[in-house]
Formats: C-alpha cells, sequence, structure tokens
C-alpha cells in the first residue's frame, strides 16, 4: 500500500527537485550515493547514543533520495541495469545501518538483549525478504506477491516510532515504549512476508516445472 500510493505522491512532489539537480549536472548515482552516506550517518552516529529523534531527523532528509534518484534517471532517459542494481544493493546497506544502529543502542546503554535480538532478527529477516524476491525473479519465476511488510512498511513503523521515542528526552513520559513494541511488529510482520514469498515461490516453481514436463511430452509425442 506504502509502495503504491506513497511512492507515487512523492515522486511528483520531488520531480521539481530532481529536475534541478539535473540543471546542477548531478547524477542518479551521486544522489543514491550521498542518500545512503547521510542515512548510515543517522542510523549509525545518533540511534546507538539513543538519539532516536535527532537520528529520524538526519535519516528522513536523506531516506527521499531513493526516490529523487529514479525521477532523475526517468527524466534524463538514463534509466539502466546499473542504477537499478546499485539502488537495490545500497537500499540493503541502508536497511542494515537502521536496524543495526538499534542493535547497537540495545546491546549497549539501552541494556535490553531480547530487543537488541529483535533489531537483529528485523535487519536480517529484512534482507532474505528482498533476497527471496531477487533469486526467485532470477529463476524465470514472476514471485507474485508482496507480503504483508516490504521495505516501505518496514522503515516507516520503525522510523515513526523511533522518532516519537526519541522525544522521551524531550520530557514526554512511557513514549520510548514505541520503539520496541514497533520492532516487534516489524519482526513478526518481517516473518510473515517471509513465509508468503517463500510458499508463493515454491508454488510457482511447482507450476513451472508441471508445464515444462507438460511441454517435454508434447514435443516427444511431435518427435514420434
Amino acid at each position: 500500500m506504502l509502495n503504491k500510493y506513497a511512492r507515487a505522491f512523492f515522486t511528483r512532489v520531488l520531480t521539481p527537485f530532481a529536475a534541478f539537480l539535473i540543471r546542477r549536472g548531478v547524477s542518479p548515482d551521486t544522489v543514491t550515493l550521498i542518500g545512503t552516506a547521510g542515512v548510515m550517518a543517522g542510523a549509525l552516529v545518533f540511534f546507538p547514543r539513543g538519539e532516536f529523534f535527532w537520528g529520524t531527523v538526519v535519516i528522513t532528509l536523506f531516506v527521499f533520495s531513493d526516490l529523487v534518484d529514479g525521477n532523475m534517471a526517468r527524466q534524463m532517459g538514463r534509466s539502466s541495469r546499473w542504477g537499478a542494481f546499485l539502488d537495490s544493493t545500497l537500499d540493503r546497506v541502508a536497511d542494515g545501518a537502521i536496524f543495526g544502529g538499534f542493535a547497537l543502542w540495545y546491546a549497549g546503554s539501552g541494556d535490553d538483549t531480547i530487543l537488541c535480538a529483535v533489531s537483529i532478527f528485523c535487519l536480517a529477516s529484512g534482507q532474505v525478504v528482498s533476497y527471496t524476491k531477487a533469486r526467485g525473479e532470477a529463476i524465470g519465476l514472476p514471485v507474485a506477491v508482496n507480503g504483508l511488510v516490504e521495505r516501505a512498511e518496514r522503515l516507516v513503523i520503525s522510523l515513526v516510532a523511533a522518532g516519537f521515542a526519541g522525544l522521551h528526552k524531550f520530557g514526554v513520559p512511557g513514549i520510548d515504549v514505541l520503539l520496541p513494541v514497533a520492532l516487534w511488529i516489524v519482526a513478526v510482520g518481517s516473518l510473515v512476508t517471509l513465509v508468503q514469498r517463500v510458499v508463493t515461490v515454491r508454488r510457482e516453481a511447482a507450476e513451472a516445472d508441471a508445464e515444462a514436463a507438460r511441454e517435454d511430452v508434447r514435443q516427444s509425442g511431435t518427435a514420434s
């Protein structure tokens, strides 16, 4: 849902900014790299220190680069396999930094081994969810399922919760509980999404193998 509606809205909003960068000679790859570096800085500098509000502000400023670089490439007519590969690869790096930042906080000053483990699970499951789709498509399957919690949902749920939880340092009582709740939601949702994709790939693979077998039989009958 977020991919379908929010992405379309922000793409329209950011189109003038993308055009401005093009006029200044900035390349889409540069935007991708700067955006990823900004997200990593926000996550790995602020989150391990418990500065969730300011970390979220920094990350939010840079996370929209994921929409800007693609918008620029389309305006320039330069969409390429390399650009898609770079963008997808650095998305995984950025996601790892965000949940790694949470894990570092809970492993250190946050002093909560269970939430540290949940953060690591969110990190790993998010990577595997993306891999299942990429691997399924690589072997020729459509992987026609999105799943309960994709990347957009993971980021929105965790970052919104982190931003509000960070208000605890400004004197807002009890609000810091939002981040643990969000991490559990993301963890469970990612697990459900992983199961959905694995089941879908299994079904599609069985259908493709059965169709290939029928085709072999037809060809054998034609040859005889």
